[in-house]
């Protein structure tokens, strides 16, 4: 059906203290309290304001102008954004889990570690049935361009499973984003950052990513059909292609299970094997593996279930351990310096030092190691190593720090870590 002209909708200026007595209705409807009213700022104008920290979860924005507005922190989880302005708008570590953004406009918004689980940034129009015309084209007046997320910040952002087919990202950063199973068909993301990005399992079919920076991004299981990648920087990329040498190459399976023998007979039976170089991510699982002392120097883990696994002394530099699951994991003196480590299960894991006899000691050495959003709750990091880490959104809550080095880490958004040290 045809669409006519855009029509311009008035849209009343709210002060901040309207918008807190909104708010504060809100909450008193959460809280199940009388006299709550649900959040209401259909097509209204809230330039610059300030919402950092409050509760607006299921709040109605649609159409609503929020430029320049604070919104760091805000709860904002199935809300309705759609068609809203939001350029230049700061939702820092805001939760908008799966809230509408259909629509919405992004321009230089920060959305720096924000959740966004699945949530949709599709195109959208909104429109109105005309009885002439069909359907008529409605705006706020406001100069917006819907769907755009051009220059927007959405580092360290979680945008698993969301939405983002057809959208204008261009020149967007989403370096070390989570875009696990995401959507981005024929989405525009010319020149963007994606560097370290996690983006197993998304779809990218027809994707323009011409002049983007992908260096260490994780495609594994991603679509990558008809996409665009001219120019684009793909250094350090892991696909579902081989990063070293395979099981098919070596026996693995065999290797691992006598250096495990070797290990927990003292030497007597099985032998000591090094897998420096190889990508092990067909074993699957080495749960529970005695592997002390193992040499497995830039080896690919990523993905591997490593739960319980022993690895004291273990030479790890520069390996891939991203996503792994390390809980409960004894890293008692390894080595891992320059490993990557992010997104990893590292909970009630022992990273402290291994003691060698007399008063001699090893520490777990993670200098320049990338542990950004990984979990090492409740884990044993006393006199670790972490010179020159990047802990960005890692939780260390009820962690174990005495006498750690963290000289020069890269902490934005960790969690739990002042607490501790």
């Amino acid at each position: 059906m045809p669409v006519t002209h855009a029509r311009n909708l008035v849209t009343a200026r709210l002060s901040q203290a309207e918008v807190d007595a909104v708010c504060a209705k809100h909450d008193r409807l959460w809280l199940s309290k009388p006299g709550g009213a649900r959040a209401v700022f259909a097509w209204k104008d809230l330039t610059g304001l300030d919402l950092s920290g409050r509760n607006l979860c299921d709040a109605d924005f649609t159409g609503a102008i929020l430029t320049d507005c604070r919104l760091n922190g805000a709860r904002l989880d199935n809300a309705t954004l759609f068609g809203a302005d939001l350029q230049n708008a700061r939702l820092v570590d805001a939760s908008l889990r799966r809230t509408d953004l259909r629509g919405a406009c992004l321009r230089n918004a920060d959305l720096t570690g924000a959740d966004l689980f699945e949530a949709d940034l599709r195109e959208g129009a909104m429109a109105a049935a005309d009885r002439k015309f069909g359907f008529r084209r409605l705006e706020t007046g406001h100069p917006v361009a819907p769907g755009e997320v051009q220059g927007a910040i959405l580092a360290g952002a979680n945008l698993e499973r969301s939405r983002l087919s057809g959208v204008m990202a261009f020149r967007a950063d989403f370096t070390d984003a989570i875009l696990r199973d995401a959507k981005l068909v024929r989405a525009n993301l010319k020149q963007a950052s994606m560097k370290g990005a996690n983006l197993s399992g998304a779809d990218l079919s027809g994707a323009d990513l011409a002049g983007a920076d992908l260096r260490d991004a994780v495609l594994v299981g991603a679509v990558m059909t008809a996409w665009n990648v001219t120019d684009a920087n793909l250094s350090g990329v892991l696909t579902d292609e081989p990063a070293g040498k395979v099981l098919a190459d070596l026996p693995y399976e065999k290797m691992i299970r006598d250096h495990a023998r070797w290990c927990e007979t003292g030497g007597e039976e099985g032998a000591p094997s090094v897998f420096d170089g190889a990508d092990l991510r067909g074993l699957t699982s080495i749960r529970g593996f005695n592997l002390t002392a193992l040499s497995a120097k830039g080896t690919v883990f990523y993905g591997l279930d490593m739960e319980g696994v022993q690895l004291q002394g273990a030479h790890l530099e520069n390996a891939d351990l991203r996503n792994c699951n390390l809980r409960r994991a004894d890293l008692r003196g390894a080595r891992l310096v320059g490993a990557k480590l992010s997104g990893s299960d590292l909970r009630e894991a022992q990273m402290g030092p291994l003691l060698l006899g007399g008063d001699r000691v090893l520490p777990c050495d993670m200098t320049g190691a990338q542990l950004k959003n990984a979990d090492l709750s409740g884990a044993d990091l006393r006199q670790a190593v972490l010179i020159n880490a990047d802990v960005s959104r890692a939780n260390f809550q009820g962690a174990l720090m005495r006498q750690a080095n963290v000289t020069g880490v890269t902490r934005q958004g960790a969690r739990g870590l002042d607490e501790v040290i």
